[in-house]
């Protein structure tokens, strides 16, 4: 049970964040990779933790602010690409996709650190941080994109300016 609460913690920056993300009107099958991926961050993340996560935080003083830059940046691409002319769908770019499955996953490598006080079976809890990570992504992303469809533009720069505000808000926690 504490591994699905952990798993439905994990998930809710995930969706939240593809709620923001899913402004961008995105096709199926955009949101079908994008959701895969940050299943599979999900997945791995609590591993590298659990495996590499001591050496990697001596290195790293602040995660927080990773994850800042990362959806900062995400954030004012959203709002940039608004008001271009061209085709807002074809804005998802494997380089963003990866960010933003990053961003919403560094969280899953912090709770990898402490991962063999929570269960011993490892690769379990990866499967269920994963299987619940993909699905509020998914959910969030079809939700973004129904908020898109009755507001239009506008929700997109919401979008946008939701993930700044979110980075933010990491960079002084």
């Amino acid at each position: 049970m504490l591994v699905i609460i952990i798993a439905i913690s994990l998930s809710m920056d995930a969706f939240s964040l593809a709620l923001a993300y899913g402004t961008l009107n995105l096709n199926k099958k955009d949101i079908y990779k994008l959701s895969l991926v940050v299943g599979f961050y999900h997945f791995f993340m609590p591993l590298l933790g659990l495996f590499f996560g001591n050496i990697i935080l001596k290195y790293v003083s602040n995660p927080n602010f990773l994850v800042f830059v990362i959806l900062f940046i995400i954030g004012i691409e959203m709002i940039y690409e608004t008001f271009k002319e061209e085709d807002i769908k074809n804005i998802v770019s494997f380089r963003q996709i990866l960010l933003f499955g990053l961003a919403v996953s560094i969280d899953s490598f912090s709770v990898g650190i402490g991962l063999n006080v929570i269960s011993k079976n490892y690769l379990y809890c990866s499967t269920i941080f994963s299987i619940f990570s993909l699905s509020f992504t998914y959910l969030g992303l079809i939700l973004g994109k129904k908020i898109n469809n009755i507001i239009g533009k506008t929700s997109t720069i919401i979008g946008g300016l939701i993930l700044i505000v979110i980075a933010i808000m990491y960079l002084f926690t």
